[in-house]
């Protein structure tokens, strides 16, 4: 972590943690594809049930990243005992609150789905998807955890096998299921339920290889003073992933009202199509960022300032690259990606094709607000870490969406986001010029140091 060079360090790192990262999503994007082929109103409820997805995310990742960065921490000031009780405190917390979760969501199903977002005539397709998701997710919430966990560790690899693993399982039971079993939008649900059960298993059988931290039932020993810790390395991912699911949320809202007469499911499920496909291709950079959250931590933890800086940069760079040709792609091929979903509903295509190419004319620019989140959370600089974090889908896509269909309509519900990652960019761009000169100067000063 302190001497292998930095390039090569973040790409070993990255490239598990990317494809950990693009297959979480896959899930999503798998069961939309399939169900896809059912109706426009079960590709609707898929994209209802994704709100709660986001829910999901936003505990997994909240304590995976809140305890994950401390572990990095801790491993590379060589304070082991410290590093296994918070492994087993942030591994525990999300699967007890996963069971309460679904306590009090199954109960309460058609009233949920309907706060979601729902219209009438997707109700029914929302709450068979949602309800098996619901039963699984204590597994699905601390396998985002565990994944995490690894990852920051220095473990990414067998984070990325037990993800992957649960992925394939997921491609493999969902026609199965669906049109095999004649289950419909119930079988892409307990395929993802099944699936995600199965990678939590592999990445818990992760933790007790020798050079992973394990976890230990009797190290799970709760205390305000291991909250503090995940609540400052975790505050961010909370509050990006929470502002998520509320954004969700309301483009679910927004893409029923102002959708052309009779057509709210259509509208809605083009929406959910762009949203998971955009989704799938930043959950690449947010992957890469990833990358170099390991290198970032353990070496700010040895006081390593110039490799912080390095992998900073290193990171910015590669992800623009990769967010520019993404976009590209994207933008020329939008009504092709659509009609992966859906080919049969012209103005599901027609909604999902210009919100789609409006998200890609500023999608590069989210690379900075994401790389720039990732290093102020892995060196605990909460507050700005937290404010970039809910820029994007928070301080600026709440409010664009309220305000822009009401002057542009449907067309101001499809260049939502685009506004927002704009403005996202711009509250980001001080604050990198900021750290950058701020993580120069600590490298000046080690220099002196060592002479």
């Amino acid at each position: 972590m302190t001497q292998t060079p930095v390039p090569r360090l973040v790409l070993r790192l990255a490239i598990p943690s990317m494809v950990s990262m693009v297959v979480t999503a896959l899930y999503n994007v798998v069961d939309a594809a399939f169900v896809g082929h059912l109706s426009t109103e079960a590709t609707a409820g898929i994209g209802i049930s994704f709100a709660y997805m986001t829910f999901i995310q936003a505990v997994g990742f909240f304590f995976g990243h809140g305890s994950g960065n401390h572990i990095s921490r801790a491993l590379g000031a060589r304070r082991y005992d410290d590093a296994e009780v918070m492994a087993s405190v942030g591994f525990f917390t999300p699967l007890l609150l996963g069971v309460v979760a679904a306590l009090v969501g199954l109960p309460l199903l058609p009233q949920l789905v309907v706060l979601l977002g729902a219209p009438p005539d997707v109700v029914p397709y929302a709450c068979n998807y949602l309800r098996y998701i619901l039963i699984a997710s204590p597994f699905m919430m601390s396998a985002l955890t565990l994944n995490n966990q690894l990852r920051l560790e220095g473990n990414a690899r067998f984070g990325m096998v037990g993800i992957v693993s649960g992925a394939l399982l997921n491609i493999a039971l969902d026609p199965l299921l669906i049109f095999g079993l004649d289950l419909g939008v119930t079988g892409a649900s307990l395929a993802t339920a099944f699936s995600q059960f199965f990678a939590w298993c592999l990445l818990l059988l992760g933790t007790t290889r020798g050079d992973s931290v394990h976890i230990r039932v009797a190290c799970f020993r709760p205390s305000l003073s291991c909250y503090g810790e995940i609540i400052a390395g975790g505050l961010p991912s909370l509050f990006r992933q929470a502002f998520n699911c509320v954004s969700v949320i309301m483009l679910n809202h927004a893409a029923a009202h102002y959708a052309p007469v009779g057509q709210d499911a259509s509208s809605v499920a083009a929406f959910a199509v762009v949203s998971r496909t955009t989704m799938f291709a930043f959950s690449l950079i947010l992957g890469f960022t990833q990358g170099f959250q390991p290198v970032c931590g353990f070496n700010y933890g040895a006081r390593k300032y110039r490799r912080v800086r390095q992998s900073y940069l290193f990171a910015l760079s590669v992800s623009a690259a990769m967010l520019t040709a993404l976009s590209a792609m994207g933008f020329i091929f939008a009504p092709h990606i659509i009609a992966v979903f859906r080919d049969e509903d012209p103005v599901l295509l027609e909604i999902g094709t210009a919100a789609l190419r409006w998200q890609c004319v500023v999608f590069p620019l989210c690379t900075l607000s994401t790389a720039t989140n990732m290093l102020f959370q892995n060196i605990r600089m909460t507050f700005p870490a937290t404010l970039l974090a809910i820029g994007r889908q928070g301080l600026f896509f709440i409010p664009a969406v309220l305000v822009l269909p009401r002057f542009f309509g449907l067309q101001g519900v499809e260049m939502t986001q685009a506004v927002a990652d704009v403005c996202t960019f711009l509250l980001s761009l001080p604050f990198a010029i900021w750290i950058g000169r701020k993580l120069l100067l600590q490298a000046a000063e080690e220099e002196k140091e060592k002479q």
